[in-house]
């Protein structure tokens, strides 16, 4: 016998569970997005300055993508962006942890370095979410970034770990309670609809039964010549 969950059924317990996770794990959905402000460079690298031409800056983490800034053609112009350019936002931050980040100058052999740091949300001290990054001779750079200030204060940080371990065992706890009330369910409608199947089955075998007798009986008495 196997029973198969229904198209509601599945969709009930995924709605639940996101319900349950979204309640007892609310720091851990928390992204507090980056954006680049604004950024100038003092210099470009060897093969762009010595065929005098435009250089492709772009900013990454590690084990993330590249974005490149296009519009940073020259040195010594300041660009400034609104935070809505295609290639924003520049990364994101899903807890206090840091990332190692910078920016980089393509090159043909091997990529020159304008600056490589340890990223942190801490960073982002000012009220508006703002953090300046400066290297001397090389650039100096202004994000953006207010949601990193709440993830800050966040209880599922370290700050608050005790208590995101105590949400965790909870919503562990009632999802597996749900989980199990629900197959439960599932598994008492399906014997309750196997049983009637079979009911259904020895009711008509009963019946078919009852014909056949009957045909014998008359047989015996021989009411067919009759």
């Amino acid at each position: 016998m196997s029973f198969r969950l229904l198209p509601n059924s599945r969709f009930s317990i995924s709605l639940l569970s996101c319900c349950i996770y979204f309640s007892y794990f609310p720091g851990l959905t928390l992204s507090a997005i980056v954006t680049l402000s604004s950024i100038e460079i003092y210099k470009t690298h060897e093969w762009a300055e010595w065929l005098k031409a435009t250089p492709t800056v772009y900013f990454t983490c590690k084990g993330e993508n590249k974005t490149i800034l296009p519009d940073v053609m020259k040195a010594h112009v300041l660009y400034s962006f609104k935070g809505e350019e295609s290639w924003q936002p520049l990364t994101h931050f899903m807890s206090k942890k840091c990332k190692r980040c910078g920016f980089y100058e393509q090159d043909f052999i091997k990529d020159d370095t304008f600056d490589e740091w340890e990223f942190c949300p801490s960073d982002f001290t000012s009220p508006h979410g703002k953090y300046i990054q400066h290297k001397e001779k090389e650039f100096k750079a202004t994000f953006l970034c207010p949601d990193c200030l709440k993830l800050d204060n966040d209880p599922s940080s370290s700050s608050g770990k005790q208590q995101g371990k105590t949400r965790m065992h909870t919503a562990v706890v009632v999802l597996l309670i749900v989980l199990g009330s629900t197959l439960l369910i599932i598994g008492v409608v399906g014997a309750y609809k196997y049983w009637q199947k079979k009911k259904r089955e020895q009711d008509q075998a009963r019946f078919l039964k009852l014909f056949e007798e009957g045909d014998d009986i008359e047989d015996e008495l021989g009411l067919d010549n009759l």
